[in-house]
């Protein structure tokens, strides 16, 4: 894994921010693309979205790690940025921007939701990168040791932090190998930005390239926190993870069913 680029002075610039910048200008090349093919906005709509997307994603994701851990300087602090936490923040604030530029609609939605797909698949390749949000131990080919993960992993660090049983008598320092559970979920949010590219090609009805988009995503959330070191496991073996991506793929599927009883189908 790679700790670092190159630093200026101090300040160390991981492979994790420039992954994030290129994740944010994939976005914007699909959101832009998806403008122009449902005939809707330019391209300072489609930059000012992307840009309360960054803003709202960034508070959003600290103050979801700061409150769910406790730790109120996480605020101030370089780490602690949750997807989750990001997504909620960056929709409050695109929102709020398709309603002050009058662009608030469902097919607005369904040519943001392919955007958000690849951004995802592509800032979790950052996360890889940089040796964050691995999975649990795995004897599989694929699995990988971090040595220079967000902890390492040992059989030390993945016990004391994430809470991983390990065979008692193991050294501490022992590597473990794990789930590199970043490019499962790379992966699937790839495949899930080609099921919304498709969806927008055959121009489904108003609003099913959102809803798919969104509940596919949310079932990938789902499976892969299986998978993840986490020590946020309060509800049994589920995570809070698990419990809101219950909840958007359940109003994502009854967004569904309503656009379809609207019977709101563009011409093909």
């Amino acid at each position: 894994m790679i700790d670092k680029l190159f630093s200026i002075g101090d300040f160390v610039i991981t492979p994790f921010g420039p992954l994030l910048v290129l994740a944010f200008l994939a976005a914007y090349w699909q959101l832009r693309s998806g403008f122009k093919k449902l005939g809707i906005g330019d391209d300072e709509d489609a930059s000012t979205v992307l840009f309360a997307a960054g803003l709202g994603g960034i508070l959003g994701g600290k103050v979801y790690y700061a409150i769910l851990y406790g730790d109120l300087s996480a605020l101030i602090d370089r780490a602690g940025l949750v997807w989750y936490g990001g997504f909620i923040g960056g929709l409050i604030a695109v929102l709020l921007v398709l309603r002050q530029r009058k662009l608030f609609g469902w097919t607005t939605l369904d040519a943001m939701a392919p955007a958000l797909a690849v951004g995802y698949g592509v800032g979790r390749v950052g996360c890889f990168l940089v040796g964050d949000d691995y999975g649990v131990p795995t004897d599989l080919p694929w699995g990988m040791v971090f040595e220079k993960g967000l902890p390492p992993t040992t059989a030390g660090y993945l016990e004391a932090y994430f809470g991983v049983p390990m065979a008692a008598g193991v050294d501490p320092t022992t590597w473990v190998a794990v789930h590199p559970t970043q490019l499962y979920e790379t992966a699937m949010a790839f495949g899930i930005w080609l099921v919304g590219l498709t969806l927008l090609r055959r121009r489904a009805a108003s609003g099913v390239t959102f809803t798919v988009v969104m509940a596919l995503l949310a079932c990938e959330r789902f499976l892969v926190e299986f998978l993840r070191a986490k020590d946020d496991r309060f509800l049994g073996v589920f995570t809070v993870a698990q419990l809101i991506s219950v909840l958007i793929f359940v109003v994502a599927l009854a967004l569904l069913a309503r656009r379809r009883r609207a019977g709101d189908v563009r011409a093909t």
